[in-house]
């Protein structure tokens, strides 16, 4: 890992600790993020993309043994998506527990994706908490598919911009969104 990430990556862990937003690259697309399990943290999310709260957000994770921290009873079918899948995935999964409350959704879901991007995955382990990943831009708005499309409202709306893969032209593509129910059943929110 090169000098510039390791400062990145404590930078976004101290924005993180104080209850504050990052603009970050992804395994997918830009995000804002913030600690997950706190729920002022969440809310300035909410009010930077004027989003309602009745919207969840999804979380990243840095390996799949984290999981059991953050929902009741995770499906072995949730393990097995995980293993196969080629792109990034993020599953919808019941009884979310120990994260902020505003980002849960009526029904006790979450959707949660485990990261194998380089940098997300160290932010994670360092910071020792899962972050939120919300597309980086106002709400109904289309997401920004690299930092180019990201708006000047965004960028000035977190207190840290991350420093790296800002230059990259190629597109990024939202991940592939996978329910599953309490029962086992499997419904594709987006492929």
């Amino acid at each position: 890992m090169d000098e510039l990430m390791k400062a990145e990556i404590e930078e976004c862990i101290e924005v993180l600790k104080s209850g504050g937003l990052i603009l970050y690259p992804t395994d997918t697309i830009w995000g804002i993020g913030c600690d997950a399990t706190n729920e002022e943290a969440t809310q300035k999310i909410f009010q930077l993309k004027r989003r309602t709260d009745s919207k969840s957000m999804i979380v990243l994770l840095d390996n799949e043994a984290r999981l059991a921290a953050y929902i009741r009873e995770v499906p072995q079918q949730a393990y097995e998506l995980m293993e196969y899948s080629e792109k990034p995935l993020t599953l919808v999964l019941p009884g979310a527990k120990n994260l902020a409350k505003n980002i849960i959704a009526a029904d006790e879901s979450i959707g949660i994706r485990i990261t194998k991007d380089e940098f997300c995955r160290n932010v994670i382990q360092r910071f020792r908490k899962p972050i939120v990943s919300t597309s980086a831009n106002i709400s109904g708005e289309n997401p920004p598919l690299n930092f180019s499309e990201v708006s000047e409202e965004i960028k000035s709306g977190v207190d840290y911009v991350v420093r790296l893969r800002q230059n990259e032209s190629q597109k990024g593509f939202p991940s592939q969104i996978i329910q599953l129910g309490v029962g086992g059943e499997i419904k594709f929110l987006r492929n």
